[in-house]
């Protein structure tokens, strides 16, 4: 068994937080979501429309956060799950972000990053540069400001960093999760 975190907010999208923490939980692993605060999360689902050049917004389930940012101690988990939405726009202005999320990196432990999530990097510029990753497409410039290279596939896997465009590459994402904190489980 392991034990995860994720790391979100406010606005984080639905299905990118739920079918993680849900996943995780069914193949028997610890999970807590960690945000600013420890508070219920407002969720939301992005879906597109016809006629809407861009994706749209709706309230959707509430969410409790187990644990706030500032207590976190990251070397008690062995993966990060690391959701879209719009929480990462603003949770990686959060001061204890780059802590938690650069331990991830410097630990070589599992990190799964889909669609928005690459925001969360921006304080990280150090870890990405020379990696390779995707996100969703309007993330590009962000991901290649870092000075990684953008990856079109809607799945990527770069050593510890697993990366996917939006919700509908979930599946493969949390196989590659998986099998990524089964691997980094069983090697310690």
């Amino acid at each position: 068994m392991a034990k995860v975190l994720i790391l979100t907010g406010d606005a984080v999208e639905a299905l990118e937080v739920f079918y993680p923490l849900y996943r995780l939980k069914e193949a028997g692993h610890e999970v807590h979501v960690a945000a600013p605060t420890k508070k219920t999360l407002r969720t939301v689902v992005h879906d597109f429309e016809p006629e809407w050049e861009t994706y749209t917004e709706k309230p959707a389930y509430r969410l409790e956060a187990d644990i706030a940012f500032a207590d976190v101690k990251p070397e008690q988990y062995d993966g990060l799950i690391l959701p879209g939405g719009r929480a990462p726009e603003y949770i990686r202005l959060n001061e204890h972000v780059p802590r938690i999320v650069g331990h991830f990196f410097e630990a070589n432990k599992p990190i799964g990053a889909i669609c928005h999530a690459a925001l969360v990097f921006a304080r990280l510029k150090e870890h990405l540069a020379g990696r390779k990753l995707t996100a969703y497409t309007a993330c590009r410039p962000d991901v290649e400001a870092l000075g990684a290279s953008y990856v079109t596939e809607p799945l990527h896997v770069d050593g510890n960093l697993v990366s996917a465009h939006a919700w509908p590459d979930l599946p493969g994402f949390m196989k590659e999760f998986l099998r990524r904190l089964d691997e980094s489980v069983a090697n310690r």
